[in-house]
């Protein structure tokens, strides 16, 4: 974003025209196509990320400035200028209604009449993390329904087998990339390799993660750096990377692997916790770029919150000690991996497993605090920090 109140005297034309016709548009549509235009048209001003405090600070407009920019004179009394702003409310709520009847419709059907599923016969899927465990499952799944596999890790050994494994039950193309894809140049690398061997990505699975059980005060500055950069800059580095070729040819799906942690903010898990919002944030930004870009019916987006998955044995060891085992539901990889590519075969923007934690996560973050540790307490009898250590 441009630094803080740093307008031009053409930014402030342009904006002045879109509240001019702010009547005739949705406010949040206009002010979507205003950021996007203005950068299109004034790309300098990106250049203040990289002299943040290099310009002189200049206060936005004050007291009347807005309603001037809204009727496009600021001139006539403050009477007529209430009503014309009222009236522009109530045709924008009774837009809204009538439009919203569709969408009402199609939700309601919907929850009886499950969405077709894709073909992805044919295609190329790329998956981050896919030697071992839920990575690894998901690759199967999607050689399944006869999706060409680039496996990416830094595990060859396993990563290798994967691929063997692929070939033999499923006859797919596949192939291993060993990348480190927390690195922009080692994505960039990887681009290069996998669209010379098997050609341009169709399906990009982020599923590549570290979970260290690390507070704020422990490890080093270069352990939280290295979890922020596996675990939610690689998704940035990918996206940006296989993004073009997806809206080139108008087709395209990017799923990413969160968690629950993206809802549950655990102490004793501060950067896992931070990372897993910073992923759910990025693809709903990202999934309503695409929709401003008119690209929401061509490339998709799922985003993936899983509950406890039993792949790392250290993890399943550390929920037995506490007793927490049986108490938490606990998935093999196959079972979230058939979970995973099914929601994607079906468009599904957003997938919950086991389903029933859907609304119990959204609600999550509106109830008090001590509720949530309360409930926390009687479910896991065991106190976090005590979990934790």
């Amino acid at each position: 974003m441009p630094q803080t109140g740093r307008v031009s005297g053409q930014g402030r034309a342009s904006i002045k025209a879109q509240f001019a016709t702010s009547s005739r548009e949705k406010l949040p549509t206009a002010i979507q196509h205003l950021v996007v235009q203005w950068y299109k048209g004034n790309p300098e001003d990106m250049q203040s990320l990289r002299n943040i405090g290099g310009s002189p600070y200049e206060a936005a407009p004050r007291g009347d400035s807005f309603r001037k920019l809204r009727d496009g004179s600021g001139s006539g009394s403050g009477g007529l200028t209430t009503v014309k702003f009222v009236l522009s409310c109530l045709i924008d709520a009774g837009t809204f209604l009538v439009l919203l009847v569709p969408i009402l419709v199609k939700y309601v059907v919907g929850l009886f009449v499950g969405p077709p599923k894709k073909d992805i016969r044919g295609q190329l899927a790329l998956v981050t993390g896919g030697s071992n465990g839920l990575g690894r499952e998901i690759c199967f799944q999607l050689a399944r329904n006869g999706c060409h596999v680039a496996v990416v890790d830094l595990d060859a050994v396993n990563g290798e087998k994967t691929v063997q494994d692929l070939h033999q039950q499923h006859g797919v193309k596949a192939k291993f990339y060993k990348a480190d894809i927390s690195s922009y140049e080692s994505v960039q690398e990887l681009r290069k390799s996998v669209e010379s061997s098997l050609g341009q990505v169709d399906i990009l699975v982020n599923n590549a993660g570290v979970l260290p059980l690390m507070s704020v005060r422990e490890g080093t500055p270069e352990d939280l750096k290295k979890v922020l950069e596996i675990n939610l800059l690689s998704h940035f580095w990918t996206i940006r990377t296989f993004i073009d070729g997806m809206v080139s040819r108008r087709k395209g799906h990017i799923v990413a692997v969160a968690s629950a942690a993206a809802y549950l903010p655990l102490g004793r898990l501060c950067a896992y916790v931070a990372s897993k919002y910073g992923v759910r944030g990025l693809m709903e930004a990202f999934n309503d770029e695409l929709y401003c870009d008119g690209l929401q019916n061509e490339v998709f987006t799922t985003t993936v919150y899983p509950y406890f998955i039993n792949t790392r044995k250290d993890l399943i060891d550390a929920l037995d000690k506490a007793n927490v085992l049986g108490r938490v539901p606990v998935y093999s990889a196959k079972t979230m991996a058939r979970a995973i590519v099914g929601g994607m075969l079906r468009n599904r923007q957003n997938i919950y497993v086991p389903k029933a934690m859907k609304p119990v996560l959204i609600q999550y973050e509106n109830i008090p605090n001590e509720i949530k540790r309360l409930a926390r307490r009687i479910m896991l009898r065991t106190e976090i920090p005590k979990l934790m250590n």
